[in-house]
């Protein structure tokens, strides 16, 4: 198992008022070579859009976007005449397929914190689809949620509403946790002929950071016990063999929300 860090501050960052945001691939004005897609995954997008602002109608193709809340609430419209507001716990999945429009805005008096994903769906030409699913705190206390997986997979429904992860068009699994201090969780890469790539990302809940990464500290450690350190904001890719273990380990003293990517 390899590691190569993705440091929170070396991503791309920008501050428009209405909107502070950070690109951990290229996006928008932000373009870096080494830094473009991981696998199927394109988007992860750390986002605080400011009350009563946030992103007028705007059009995609041929992407699956999804959107993990984690603070505030998000309002979402768009062209397949689904309106919904989105709270923390809320995970929202919109298979753009051949084509969507699309809105989403700060609802309320408090700004909301997301991260917005995108993928590259395995199939082309796809109809248009909308997904959510609701993981309390409670189900990613010290444990994984499982919040997405591949369409067709055991346990993952097609319906708009629905227990489980949500589907994605895409060979890619989403496990999320919310990690005490002391604890630690194994993650084992699916088993196949091919080598698994992987991603993890440590929300940055102790507020907006562009500068160096502080807050909550996460160790993750192969089964050769090679390990790095994490912190708020930062991320890592991982290359593994199929069925090898990943251990991720609350080192700092508060929870730390975590995300974790296991990708062909």
């Amino acid at each position: 198992m390899k590691f190569a860090i993705r440091r929170s501050d070396e991503r791309g960052n920008a501050d428009h008022g209405w909107l502070k945001t950070f690109h951990t691939f290229s996006f928008a004005s932000y373009n870096d070579s080494e830094h473009e897609h991981f696998g199927p995954l394109r988007v992860i997008n750390e986002d605080r859009v400011e009350p009563k602002t946030g992103f007028g109608t705007h059009a995609h193709r041929e992407f699956e976007i999804f959107s993990y809340i984690v603070r505030g609430a998000l309002e979402h419209r768009d062209s397949m005449g689904n309106v919904e507001i989105m709270k923390r716990g809320d995970l929202q999945m919109t298979s753009a397929g051949t084509g969507i429009r699309h809105s989403e805005h700060s609802y309320g008096n408090e700004q909301v914190h997301f991260l917005q994903i995108w993928s590259v769906p395995s199939t082309r030409g796809l109809s248009p689809k909308y997904f959510t699913r609701h993981f309390d705190d409670a189900a990613k206390k010290d444990q994984w949620a499982h919040v997405v997986a591949p369409s067709g997979a055991p346990g993952v429904e097609e319906k708009r509403e629905a227990s489980g992860p949500a589907p994605v068009h895409s060979p890619l699994d989403l496990f999320a946790t919310l990690l005490s201090p002391g604890k630690a969780l194994a993650h084992t890469f699916q088993a196949g002929a091919a080598q698994r790539k992987g991603y993890i990302h440590v929300v940055q809940t102790s507020g907006y950071n562009p500068k160096e990464a502080n807050g909550g500290r996460v160790r993750i450690t192969a089964a050769d016990g090679s390990s790095l350190d994490l912190r708020e904001g930062d991320g890592a890719y991982i290359m593994a063999a199929p069925g090898e273990e990943l251990s991720v380990e609350n080192a700092g003293e508060t929870v730390t929300e975590v995300l974790l990517f296991d990708m062909e």
